[in-house]
């Protein structure tokens, strides 16, 4: 889907939908605005459900002052047009009420973007606003001033956050990010001391390079590439629904032969990616005019590796991601599915999963089928694509219940015996 090809009023629509959906916004909260080429600026409108907004919805306001549309412009509409009138390279803003981000504006304090890589390049650097009447035209000079500043991410004091960016993508992007940095910093207060990412690891992480390789244009596909295909894509938006993953991180793939696998694409909106994006390896050869995730040569490793699997997926789950952030070990003998499918999880320092990936790939075993990698990710490994998925399900949903049970008490391990009854019961 080429997104920016899409009506301004369309692309509110569905980020808002996509907002709303996963509960970062009410009802009646929230507001997003496009700045259009002839000065238009397109809104949601006021007083209207989030839930069940349509394109006839949105508000046109012409540059001379004219409100086109059935009903009134957002009342926090004027903020909108400040930071327009302060930041000419922007062309959209967003702002919402996640309850992580609500939660940090209420204490004051900024999410940390520096508990894994990445998330500082997309949200930069992030600004506070004084608290402001909604609505008001004091809130308005307060967000712009900030904004004026340089910052494209502000959080406002007891009130949400406000993102803006050359496009509207981007900003949900940033939005959805820096969401994501909140919820992770909350879990892993739950349970330890979250560990930020030094400067020389962020620095390596920016400078996590491309792999090189020569394309070759497929003569053919068969059917079973095809279900492959459409199977992945599958997955990968329930994925994305559960937030699993964000829109353009998170990798799946899947051996197609001995030398031959699937892998999710570089930066494609998970939420909307089709059959025909995913990307062909053949013999260390990537398909013609795509580009595959920059993990490629891991996945590749790991099926060189281990004949018993058969996909791979690489996520970034909030819950489980705690783990990965404090010194906290996770133990999957919580309850016997856990350890069923999860077995012994491994831990490996920052970096190596993408400095040393035939090495990582050689950690793998039956008895070891998902690695944490500090302050990165959660590498998951199955005999299959549902195999995978569900042990990445079964993963965050332990790492969840593991969190709320250490507010209850002492956690209880399953003990040694009863390990050793569920081994033979099920041929571990």
């Amino acid at each position: 889907m080429n997104f920016e090809m899409l009506h301004p009023a369309d692309q509110i629509v569905m980020i808002m939908e996509r907002v709303y959906g996963y509960g970062m916004t009410t009802t009646s909260g929230g507001n997003i605005s496009i700045l259009d080429e002839n000065g238009d600026i397109w809104i949601t409108p006021g007083g209207i459900d989030k839930g069940s907004l349509t394109r006839k919805d949105i508000i046109q306001a012409k540059p001379d002052g004219t409100i086109l549309g059935n009903h009134k412009p957002s009342v926090e509409f004027p903020f909108h047009q400040l930071v327009y009138q302060k930041r000419h390279d922007v062309r959209a803003v967003l702002h919402a009420h996640p309850p992580a981000l609500v939660a940090f504006s209420i204490v004051r304090r900024i999410p940390d973007t520096n508990l894994i890589p990445n998330a500082h390049f997309v949200c930069g650097d992030v600004g506070m606003a004084p608290y402001g009447l909604p609505g008001s035209t004091d809130l308005g000079e307060k967000i712009a001033l900030i904004f004026e500043k340089g910052y494209d991410t502000v959080i406002l004091e007891n009130h949400g956050v406000v993102v803006a960016a050359e496009n509207l993508f981007k900003a949900f992007m940033a939005f959805e990010t820096l969401d994501f940095c909140a919820r992770l910093e909350i879990n892993a207060n739950r349970i330890g001391k979250p560990v930020a990412l030094p400067p020389n690891h962020i620095e390596l992480s920016k400078n996590k390079q491309f792999v090189p390789m020569e394309d070759f244009v497929p003569q053919s596909h068969s059917s079973k590439e095809k279900e492959a295909r459409q199977e992945m894509c599958k997955l990968i938006h329930r994925a994305y629904d559960q937030r699993l993953f964000t829109s353009t991180q998170g990798t799946f793939s899947q051996r197609l032969g001995n030398d031959s696998f699937l892998i999710t694409p570089y930066a494609v909106d998970r939420k909307y990616i089709e059959p025909s994006d995913i990307v062909r390896i053949d013999g260390g050869l990537k398909e013609k005019d795509k580009q595959p995730s920059r993990s490629v040569m891991l996945h590749k490793y790991i099926y060189q590796q281990h004949p018993h699997i058969d996909s791979v997926i690489i996520a970034h789950p909030p819950n489980i991601m705690s783990f990965a952030v404090t010194e906290e070990a996770f133990d999957s003998r919580t309850i016997p599915e856990s350890y069923i499918l999860l077995r012994h999880v491994n831990r490996l320092p920052f970096g190596l999963s993408f400095t040393q990936p035939q090495q990582v790939a050689g950690m793998f075993a039956p008895h070891i089928p998902v690695i944490i990698a500090e302050n990165d990710c959660v590498i998951v490994t199955g005999s299959s694509l549902l195999n995978a998925f569900d042990r990445l399900e079964v993963l965050e949903y332990s790492a969840k219940a593991i969190i709320a049970s250490k507010e209850l008490g002492e956690i209880v391990s399953i003990d040694e015996e009863s390990i050793s009854a569920i081994e033979v019961a099920f041929k571990l």
